[in-house]
């Protein structure tokens, strides 16, 4: 009979090769990895956030890591969350429990840290739900044919007096994306982003890489108001597809972030007028996107994919609840199971505009559901009373899901643009 004593521990310098070797054929690639690869990956690790289990032999089994993420919240604000990534067991080590003895570790020092939640991105949906996570913002991706779409294909100049966009170099892009990310952050209706580190940014400049990673380089746009300040930012790729001699390329969106609707409607307009350009894909964008309803013909842009993106777990409930903004005065009592015990209990939150509170109470609850279900509503895109007619949500009060629904529901839907 195979052992279940695995053993579970923060990997060290001399077991990172091996984590790095079982992450990779958890995830079905190639377990031939290069010096430069590991040396690169390595500096990217905190090799106390990254756990793996162990044989006696010193094979590595399972593997899973978290990193320090910058959340925001409706309203603007942004929260301390722990970023769970590279989870993988192997195949031959399933349904030992290896997964939830990570887990469980890892969200309970998260909790002791004061990391108010816990997201990552769910390769497998059945997975995430038992561990207290909940669906809290989806990505939808479009096709669009670009002749069909409408649009003015002479197309010179952004609408806005004296704007205009610029084909930019992999440093200046870095740099000015980055300002402009954080601003865009900070705006009260663009919940579900995360930060970026200058990481992050070099490795999708070509500021970091190995070889093999990936032979695709991007063209950068920045787009500038009439006062010189960037407010949105493009990376496209483009490949080299050809039809009865004739141009038909295909042009990929990597990133396209605005912080006013002039430069998203800029950016898109200049990517659909591009010469030999036949179809763009637009990449995981929020459900609610400008594109397609900004072209003329809307049709021109066919949905080929629409998925639960970010996943969210509440670790500090009060926190969490009062860090967000309310769109009216409201009170209720939420009680939430957690499967994990760390989080659960009877909260009062006293919403308002102005601000709000949430602390432990013995009041009767309004509302009772499990802690994935307050992740999934928190960002303002799940309805309170449709959890409660899947049978996710208990209404204890009359009127509390509708009111639940006022309170935390957003104008906009959230959006997570980043893997991790």
């Amino acid at each position: 009979m195979a052992s279940n004593a695995a053993g579970i521990r923060a990997v060290t310098e001399e077991e990172f090769p091996r984590w790095l070797e079982a992450l990779r054929a958890g995830f079905l690639h190639s377990q031939e990895i290069s010096e430069e690869e590991i040396r690169v990956r390595r500096e990217a690790v905190v090799l106390e956030r990254t756990l793996g289990a162990f044989e006696p032999d010193g094979r590595c089994t399972a593997t899973f890591r978290t990193l320090p993420q910058r959340l925001t919240v409706p309203g603007g604000a942004r929260v301390d969350s722990l970023a769970v990534t590279n989870v993988t067991v192997l195949p031959t080590h399933r349904r030992r429990g290896l997964l939830t003895r990570m887990m469980r570790r890892a969200l309970a020092e998260g909790r002791e840290r004061g990391d108010a939640c816990s997201t990552l991105d769910a390769a497998q949906y059945p997975i995430y739900g038992r561990y207290g996570y909940g669906p809290a913002a989806w990505a939808t991706e479009w096709t669009v044919d670009s002749a069909r779409a409408g649009l003015d294909p002479r197309w010179s100049r952004p609408e806005e007096e004296g704007a205009r966009i610029d084909l930019a170099g992999a440093e200046e892009f870095r740099a000015l994306g980055a300002e402009l990310h954080e601003r865009v952050c900070a705006l009260p209706d663009r919940q579900g982003m995360t930060d970026r580190t200058e990481r992050w940014w070099r490795l999708r400049t070509g500021g970091i890489d190995w070889p093999g990673r990936d032979p695709a380089r991007p063209f950068h746009a920045l787009y500038r108001d009439a006062g010189g300040r960037v407010q949105g930012l493009l990376a496209y790729t483009a490949d080299e597809n050809w039809e009865n001699n004739a141009p038909r390329v295909n042009a990929r969106v990597r990133d396209l972030i605005a912080a006013t609707a002039a430069a998203e409607r800029a950016l898109w307009h200049f990517l659909l007028s591009l010469d030999w350009v036949a179809t763009v894909h637009s990449g995981p964008r929020a459900p609610d996107s400008l594109l397609p309803l900004l072209l003329p013909d809307p049709r021109a842009a066919r949905t080929t994919s629409h998925t639960d993106f970010l996943w969210l777990r509440p670790l500090d409930v009060p926190a969490l609840l009062a860090a967000r903004t309310y769109p009216v005065p409201g009170s209720l009592v939420l009680e939430l199971a957690d499967p994990m015990g760390l989080s659960g209990g009877r909260f009062l939150l006293d919403a308002s505009p102005d601000g709000a509170a949430c602390t432990p109470t013995t009041r009767s609850a309004d509302l009772s559901m499990g802690v994935g279900a307050l992740g999934s509503l928190y960002l303002g895109d799940e309805s309170a009373s449709r959890l409660r007619e899947l049978g996710l949500l208990e209404e204890e009060r009359p009127g509390a899901a509708a009111l639940a629904d006022v309170l935390l529901r957003t104008a906009r839907r959230p959006w997570a643009p980043d893997e991790f």
